[in-house]
């Protein structure tokens, strides 16, 4: 049971049934779910980073993957998978000075091959909220934000992808500096969200504190304004750069 738990031995999927059983687990959605994430052999393209870049992005990249819905409230920067190539650079280069080439470009490349769950068939939903501090920084120049801008006004036009922007100028807004994700699970009870604070990223999955940040993100959405605006707020924002 410690390997398992450790993470150093795998687990079948009718052992997850008899520990169910077990633990008296009456919750037959999650049961199936568990069995069937316990019987996934995928090997994404993101396990060609494993031994190049720090484990935290190959967590990412599987967490976004498997999602079935995604929420995510950026206040500093933009959000990952809405990222130019860019942009993405220009953040890296900026938190890493002095990071060879190589390894910047490697960040960037994971980046960017994130967003194929996006644009990909049968893409998830996926709804962005964003401050307008996230959308007046500019983490390299004009040119730069412009086509930032632009690029998420070209995203948020996809059915699945919803883009909400939080004025500066609306009443009752104390999130400014938060940053996070929901991603959705086969079952709610797998649900995952991922902070970003002050030490790296923090994965949250206990009940509680999911039911907190569902609670957060509908303050968050009651805040900003409806897609229609949010975009023509960005087209204004660019027409200003």
């Amino acid at each position: 049971m410690s390997q398992i738990e450790a993470g150093n031995a795998g687990v079948s999927g009718e052992r997850v049934r008899k520990l169910a059983v077990q633990y008296s687990c009456a919750d037959a959605e999650l049961i199936d779910a568990l069995m069937a994430m316990a019987t996934d052999r995928t090997r994404g393209w993101w396990e060609e980073y494993r031994d190049v870049l720090p484990l935290a992005f190959h967590d990412l990249a599987e967490l976004e993957h498997h999602a079935r819905f995604m929420w995510v409230a950026g206040a500093v920067y933009v959000p990952g998978l809405l990222q130019t190539e860019e942009y993405a650079r220009a953040v890296y280069e900026f938190w890493n000075p002095g990071l060879p080439e190589r390894d910047v470009q490697l960040r960037v490349e994971n980046r960017l091959r994130r967003a194929v769950v996006l644009t990909r068939e049968g893409a998830v939903p996926y709804k962005a909220m964003l401050h307008e501090s996230v959308l007046r920084t500019r983490v390299a120049d004009r040119r730069v934000a412009r086509d930032q801008l632009d690029w998420i006004l070209h995203m948020s036009e996809r059915s699945n992808i919803t883009v909400r922007v939080i004025p500066f100028d609306v009443d009752g807004f104390g999130g400014a500096g938060m940053g996070m994700l929901y991603a959705g699970g086969p079952v709610a009870a797998l649900d995952t969200v991922q902070q970003d604070t002050p030490s790296g990223a923090e994965y949250v999955d206990d009940a509680d504190r999911l039911r907190a940040v569902r609670h957060m993100y509908g303050k968050v959405e009651a805040a900003s304004l409806d897609p229609t605006r949010s975009r023509d707020y960005i087209r204004r924002l660019a027409k200003e750069l």
